[in-house]
């Protein structure tokens, strides 16, 4: 192993060993008001809505893993999973940019280009950004009055990110980020069937998580034909709201804010906060034991060899 692979791999444990401390703190932080949040919950709903969230996780990592392909990299299941499990802990560490990092360079073992796990990341975060807000477009304004009048204004860049989608827009806003980065440009651009394949895995991956809410939501007394509709809305705009708030970890605090404002017209005073506690502990659960099981998992990278974004810059 040469000394740039040694360092590459102690920086990444380190990451990590941050990340699980950032992890722990966002738990302890808020221990005894979890704590009490869970004791009006039982087993079953919070397995359930555990098992919901996973699986809206790993529904947004074959989303990553369609673009990826879409691009030009043939990701087994196995690996793909690693690389997304272990680098979402990145996204617990302050400035949001620590789980790209960790995800291009493990990506890079596996004969990714730089400039291409790049691509398909920017594409999954743009395309779960876009989705999210045009979920809550969809569900909210006809069941929750609160979030209409106070995040009125995300509602219309839904159908714009979702344009924005298209793989011609794409090809050039990449090719573009990759010269500004003396990069050479993409060799092969997403098309249009791999674009809709992710959307798909990605909208799927929002209902997913709007169930883990909705059961939740009914543990603490929420009632009613509109609340699965609110409870995804609800999810999908918190979500979007923690990710732009880019120095918190995980979106912490800026995530919850939001779902206690659109949840508080529909379920019992203080009831809100604790389904908002209640979703952050069992998603970063579900985090910690996805890295888990990676570790377990391991995976063996494919023989090394020249990668083409290292071929295209020596020539």
């Amino acid at each position: 192993m040469n000394v740039k692979a040694l360092a590459v791999r102690t920086v990444r444990v380190l990451l990590v060993l941050l990340a699980l401390g950032f992890c722990a703190w966002s738990l302890v932080s808020q221990w005894d008001a979890t704590v009490r949040a869970f004791e009006q919950m039982s087993a079953g709903t919070l397995l359930g809505a555990f098992a919901f969230g996973a699986a809206g996780l790993f529904a947004w990592m074959l989303g990553w893993r369609t673009f990826l392909v879409g691009l030009g990299s043939p990701m087994p299941l196995r690996p793909a999973f690693r690389i997304t499990a272990i680098s979402a802990l990145g996204k617990y560490v302050p400035g949001k940019v620590w789980a790209l990092v960790t995800q291009i360079e493990m990506a890079r073992e596996h004969q990714v280009p730089r400039a291409r796990s790049f691509s398909a990341t920017m594409l999954a975060i743009a395309t779960s950004t876009a989705c999210g807000l045009a979920v809550a477009a969809v569900t909210l304004p006809l069941s929750s009055p609160a979030a209409r009048e106070r995040y009125w204004w995300l509602f219309p860049l839904a159908p714009v990110l979702l344009a924005c989608l298209h793989p011609r827009i794409v090809t050039w806003g990449l090719d573009t980020a990759l010269r500004i980065v003396r990069r050479p440009p993409l060799e092969h651009p997403v098309g249009l069937g791999a674009t809709l394949v992710a959307v798909v895995w990605t909208l799927a991956g929002w209902l997913l998580f709007g169930v883990h809410l909705w059961l939740l939501c009914m543990a603490v007394g929420g009632d009613g034909p509109s609340l699965p509709f609110v409870a995804t809305g609800a999810y999908a705009l918190a979500f979007v709201a923690g990710f732009l708030v880019f120095i918190a970890p995980g979106g912490i605090g800026a995530r919850e804010g939001a779902m206690v404002v659109v949840l508080s017209p529909v379920l019992p005073a203080g009831a809100p906060i604790v389904v908002a506690l209640a979703s952050r502990v069992l998603l970063t659960v579900a985090d910690l034991l996805g890295a888990g099981v990676a570790v377990l998992l391991g995976g063996r990278p494919r023989p090394p060899a020249p990668a083409q974004d290292e071929v295209s810059s020596a020539t």
